[in-house]
């Protein structure tokens, strides 16, 4: 393995609250493996909408796993398909982040995830086993059935819930219920779980249609804006029932899990955090303003500029939903998508993300980072290359905003790098040709203004390295 940055470093309160309310000790060791994909796990054998999907490329949302770096404690285990990058690692520590130990099993080339990797690999099985042996837990973003079988071998305790409770709870259909179950405010709209309940639903609300008043259609384990469909007319909404009927008739499976809600005009789009510890009790941990476009995450505000009352309703809502999770099985993290419609109504429960959230990878850096009265985005720069780009380039091209002093240019505001992986985990799939990469940072600066001004300057500075990536 390779080694944490220092031993004699400490955890943060984020972590050890994360860690006590996970496994009931503050000072938990834990082997952090951050399985983005797990999603697409849980989504098999629930029939969604037949609309084309544009994923992802695998080996990018795979390489996501480096944000457990800066979230994870130097006493803690990060599974990598990867080793961390040395300059990513120096630049990390020079955040303040205590790096843990990596372990990167010796078959993670060419496998699915990096679980998978773990489970073919006979050396970093009986590194695991050996961990376990010394008491640690395994902490999956979610746990699907393959993070289920590797605590298995290895003897590793879960940290969180298992596979089955997972997949129940990530529901948007079980998430609605739930709602409905406490009284919670909900978007309007309805659950369907067969295909003729889609075609009640729609054409019951043809006339808002024609009106001009959407209505979306998500399947109930869709992510990230696939599996969303937004319905501005009757008559595309008659094409997505022909597409639906057709399938239904050509498989003669008639299910269908969706759940169909009214798109309400809105001021913000928000994520909050809650934990449940082992114990049933629920925290309220933040709310932050999420920034969304067409129904995928881009990135989070914070602190989020919601009165009083409104994060009071939020706690409110939180304890009710934690309280509910708790009775179905389910401990730890869970985010929470909300809404403030244009009106100033808040809907509480939007949907549920029973997980590790972006928001939760960002917990250590904005704890060491985020200054009283300062503001953060949390965002992800969108870089297209034609060659891998060395990060000594990236900072370079970012100039003082990425010092740890900052850019006196913006009132001290600076940016952190969470995650380097994903800038070049395409340039293997490229074969010569452009590839887009991912950028992944959280930037600081005295109020919006500035954040927004220093987001301007990383975004313009960044588009200078574009298409150039490393000279040959």
């Amino acid at each position: 393995m390779e080694g944490s940055s220092s031993a004699a470093r400490e955890d943060g309160r984020y972590l050890r609250r994360l860690k006590a309310a996970s496994t009931g000790a503050a000072d938990a060791r834990l082997v952090f493996l951050c399985n983005f994909e797990a999603e697409e796990q849980w989504a098999v054998g629930h029939t969604g909408l037949p609309a084309p999907r544009f994923p992802v490329s695998a080996a990018l949302v795979r390489r996501m796993e480096e944000l457990g770096a800066t979230l994870a404690g130097p006493r803690d285990v990060l599974l990598l398909s990867a080793p961390l990058d040395e300059d990513f690692r120096a630049h990390a520590r020079a955040a303040g982040a205590a790096l843990p130990e990596v372990l990167v099993p010796e078959r993670a080339a060419g496998s699915a995830s990096t679980a998978q990797a773990v489970l073919d690999s006979p050396r970093a099985l009986a590194e695991l086993t050996r961990l376990a042996a010394e008491g640690a837990w395994l902490m999956p973003m979610g746990t699907s059935p393959l993070e289920q079988r590797v605590a298995e071998v290895t003897g590793l305790r879960l940290a969180v819930p298992d596979s089955a409770t997972f997949e129940r709870v990530n529901s948007k259909i079980y998430g609605r219920r739930l709602a409905a179950e406490a009284g919670l405010r909900e978007v309007p709209g309805e659950c369907c779980v067969q295909v003729g309940q889609l075609a009640d639903a729609l054409r019951s609300r043809y006339p808002a249609m024609a009106e001009g008043r959407p209505v979306v259609v998500k399947d109930a384990y869709g992510v990230s804006g696939k599996g969303l469909v937004v319905l501005e007319s009757p008559e595309k909404a008659e094409r997505l029932l022909r597409m639906v009927g057709r399938r239904a008739e050509r498989t003669g499976n008639h299910r269908l899990e969706v759940v169909v809600e009214e798109w309400l005009p809105k001021h913000c789009d928000l994520n909050y955090q809650l934990t449940i510890d082992r114990d049933g009790r629920v925290e309220f941990d933040f709310v932050k303003e999420a920034l969304t476009e067409n129904g995928v995450h881009r990135g989070h505000l914070m602190p989020s500029r919601l009165g009083e009352g409104q994060v009071a309703e939020l706690r409110e809502a939180a304890a009710a939903i934690g309280k509910a999770l708790y009775a179905d099985g389910f401990t730890g993290i869970a985010g929470v998508d909300a809404v403030l419609g244009g009106d100033g109504v808040l809907y509480p429960m939007l949907e549920i993300n029973a997980r590790l959230n972006m928001s939760t990878y960002q917990g250590g850096v904005t704890e060491r980072a985020l200054r009283p009265g300062h503001v953060a985005l949390a965002r992800h720069y969108a870089l297209t290359l034609d060659a891998p780009c060395p990060l000594d380039r990236v900072l370079g091209a970012l100039g003082p905003l990425a010092d740890p002093e900052g850019d006196p240019a913006f009132g001290g505001a600076r940016l952190v790098i969470t995650c380097f992986g994903t800038l070049n985990a395409l340039a293997g799939e490229s074969t010569g040709a452009p590839f887009t990469g991912r950028l992944y940072a959280v930037l600081f600066a005295p109020d919006r203004e500035l954040l927004a001004a220093a987001d301007a300057a990383a975004e313009k500075a960044l588009s200078r390295i574009a298409s150039r990536g490393e000279p040959s």
